[in-house]
């Protein structure tokens, strides 16, 4: 199963503890209400264990976008199958 932008939100929002975040691939993480550096942490560790994934601390700051994550997280997923 390859994460989507619903997967992505669904982890902003359990790390964000706010069920009404709406965002979209554009989104910037840093334009989140509330974010701060350690919600991207905790968002892509909930990525990694949800679609069984390791990031790379250099790749995880990297991130800047919804967008970003999903398409790492779909290189990745890529690469295991390959």
């Amino acid at each position: 199963m390859t994460p989507t932008l619903a997967d992505i939100t669904s982890a902003i929002r359990t790390v964000l503890r706010d069920n009404t975040i709406e965002i979209d691939e554009d989104a910037r993480f840093e334009d989140l209400d509330g974010w701060d550096s350690m919600d991207l942490v905790s968002v892509v560790v909930e990525v990694e264990c949800r679609f069984d994934l390791q990031f790379e601390l250099f790749e995880i700051d990297r991130l800047e976008t919804v967008g970003d994550l999903i398409q790492m997280a779909e290189a990745k997923q890529a690469l295991a199958a390959a």
